[in-house]
């Protein structure tokens, strides 16, 4: 197979059934408000502390390695698939095509929109412009010397997208966000295996679940004490030009075989030749 060869999801097409996915987990006795407000909003405060593990992990070794360059009761619908005009696929190359938001995984049932993911909204699309412009005022900050090194790696990257979609579970106690971020493959794969290697190695993270049928995929929990009533969970894999993030939060302890049905459909809905649905 060459790389001109190209399988597409034709809009309309039809979604994964319900039963494709685990139910989502039941509600508990009933978190405490104060547990649901971190449920809401503690996911960005904990995604902001490993930025460094993300898109952002080369830029931040750019500073640091001078002078180195840079299923519910009675579902009455099947997931919701995004309206689009255009089909969306990948090649075999890995490269893929189209909306980020038709390649996320649409709201399965069991589950509904979740909250805002920060700044981006709970099901955002953003353009390398958009992305180039949000990086240019976060980089303001910094002397130019350090800016100039950052905006360079920015380049080479050759940003083109990233999407965001957010869920929260009927009961109210997991909520989880997927990110897709589109850039050159060669450093999704470099980025990837950083992460792999930064979550084992350092000793702060706790050892996640595994993610079975991608061995490039890995997942970490951050540190918390026992009793902590929230736990947060992270996944990150490389799927050709998308490296593909997950962040869930929720009551502890967490329903790992949930967490982990919902990455693994993420990423067979990206798997070459062709994002299958």
């Amino acid at each position: 197979m060459n790389d001109d060869t190209v399988t597409t999801v034709a809009p309309g097409a039809p979604e994964p059934t319900p039963e494709a996915l685990p139910p989502a987990p039941a509600a508990p006795a009933g978190p405490s408000p104060a547990s649901r407000r971190l449920l809401r909003a503690g996911a960005a405060t904990a995604a902001a502390a490993l930025v460094g593990v993300a898109i952002g992990v080369g830029i931040i070794k750019t500073q640091y390695d001078d002078p180195a360059p840079a299923t519910a009761a009675a579902p009455s619908t099947a997931p919701t698939p995004t309206a689009t005009a255009t089909p969306y696929g990948a090649k075999s190359n890995g490269s893929h095509f189209g909306s980020l938001r038709d390649l996320l995984l649409p709201v399965p049932a069991g589950y509904e929109p979740g909250p805002d993911d920060g700044g981006y909204g709970n099901d955002t699309e953003l353009n390398g412009e958009q992305l180039s412009a949000e990086l240019d005022a976060d980089l303001q900050q910094l002397p130019k010397e350090k800016r100039d090194k950052m905006r360079s790696y920015w380049e080479g990257m050759h940003v083109k997208a990233t999407g965001v979609r957010t869920y929260r579970a009927a009961g109210d106690d997991l909520v989880v966000s997927l990110k897709l971020r589109q850039f050159n493959q060669q450093e999704v794969q470099r980025i990837n295996e950083y992460t792999a290697v930064f979550t084992g190695d350092t000793g702060l993270f706790r050892i996640g679940p595994a993610i079975p049928g991608h061995p490039e995929a890995h997942c970490y929990l951050m540190p918390a004490p026992p009793s902590a009533p929230i736990d947060y969970l992270e996944c990150s894999a490389a799927e050709g030009d998308l490296l593909v993030i997950m962040n869930a939060e929720g009551v502890a302890p967490l329903p790992k075989d949930k967490i982990v049905a919902l990455f693994t459909f993420q990423l067979d809905r990206l798997a070459r030749p062709g994002a299958s649905v």
